[in-house]
């Protein structure tokens, strides 16, 4: 369970906060030269106040360079991921919604929103034999998109996913119920975070309920967790508000219920990769492609050779989506890319990082022409 919003955290007269109230000069300072370095980027962000160019600072230490780097790199998370349209253009698969735990439900008493991770009845193979690790992931994003939306919302009020792409958005983690041998893990992976963010988790012991209710009002907290709130019908899970997940049905399960004919089959040695160009002679061609691999996942990634490079390593050329793995072992993947401008576009399928297995693909690859034209290009 926890409780994420833009808060306005403890004021601290030596170091100073580095909230918007409580800047020393040099705070200042950097506020100014991060606006200025990221000036020609500040159009494309969803807010900015100084409010939220401030989070990006503080979660690097105020270090001007190192928070460019850092809202540079998500603005290109943002583009791949299309999350400035993702709540309104996009809905997870049915699997998705009814079997992945968890949801907004509620305040805490400082008007922050409560997002509850409900992780016991949660069926990771039945998930990923029934979605791909991508709309778990667009999921994922989805829910932090709603949440700062939701932050923003009552941030009007209060004026104050996951910390590389929604920094300082993290207000406290209370983990409840927690397996014994968890403190043992939390113990050995602890050390690689912040310390501010460590300072953010606390595991509750028995007495869990009376700790939540001191963060959030009994109208505010579902009955099951200790509260008073109940769905109109009684029910004390909010399960109008929360998902509990469970086991997720076969019939959900990708691989044995849809059978795509692809245009090409190919195998990849170990510790190789396999690429094939696709010319886009007009802009704003669609780049659309499905593949499916057997035995194991396959990394897949898509390059635009440079003019005037004729170079065969996509390390030369520009990303446009860098090679990930992906588990299409388990769910065929699927997916498309405007191109806005013509040239050589790359798909590579990635085994390099196989030391033991070759890999079957089987992918068909299409380049759609664009709105106004008909058919494929030729």
């Amino acid at each position: 369970m926890s409780a994420r919003t833009q808060c306005r955290g403890v004021f601290n007269a030596a170091n100073m906060s580095g909230r918007v109230e409580d800047l020393s000069p040099k705070q200042t300072e950097a506020l100014a030269q991060f606006r200025e370095k990221i000036a020609d980027v500040l159009d494309q962000l969803p807010n900015q106040t100084d409010h939220y160019l401030l989070r990006w600072l503080r979660a690097r230490s105020f270090n001007v360079l190192k928070s460019e780097a850092m809202i540079r790199k998500q603005l290109e998370f943002r583009k791949h991921m299309k999350v400035d349209t993702i709540v309104d253009d996009w809905k997870p698969p049915e699997v998705i919604e009814r079997y992945v735990a968890g949801g907004l439900c509620g305040y805490d008493r400082e008007g922050s929103p409560v997002w509850y991770d409900i992780i016991g009845p949660l069926d990771p193979k039945g998930l990923l034999l029934s979605a791909s690790k991508q709309d778990c992931l667009r999921t994922k994003v989805r829910d932090a998109e709603l949440l700062r939306q939701e932050c923003e919302k009552q941030s009007k009020k209060i004026l104050t996913m996951f910390e590389e792409n929604y920094p300082e958005s993290l207000k406290k983690v209370l983990l409840i119920k927690a397996p014994k041998l968890f403190p043992i893990a939390y113990n050995l992976v602890k050390h690689f975070l912040r310390e501010e963010t460590r300072q953010k988790i606390a595991v509750l012991g028995s007495n869990w309920k009376e700790v939540l209710r001191n963060y959030v009002d009994a109208d505010q907290l579902p009955a099951v967790y200790g509260g008073s709130m109940t769905d109109p019908d009684g029910d004390p899970l909010c399960k109008t508000m929360l998902r509990y997940g469970g086991v997720v049905p076969k019939s959900y399960y990708v691989r044995d219920s849809i059978k795509v004919k692809y245009d090409q089959c190919i195998t990849i040695s170990r510790g190789s990769s396999y690429q094939l160009d696709y010319e886009v002679l007009f802009p704003n061609c669609v780049l659309q492609w499905q593949f499916a691999s057997e035995g194991s996942d396959i990394g897949f990634g898509l390059f635009l050779k440079t003019k005037g490079n004729e170079t065969k390593k996509v390390e030369a050329m520009q990303a446009i989506l860098p090679s990930e793995r992906y588990n299409s072992h388990l769910v065929p993947e699927d997916g498309s890319y405007t191109c806005e401008e013509p040239g050589i576009y790359v798909v590579q399928f990635d085994n390099t990082y196989s030391v033991l297995h070759s890999k079957k693909v089987r992918f068909t690859v299409d380049v759609l022409l664009p709105e106004g034209h008909t058919g494929k290009q030729a």
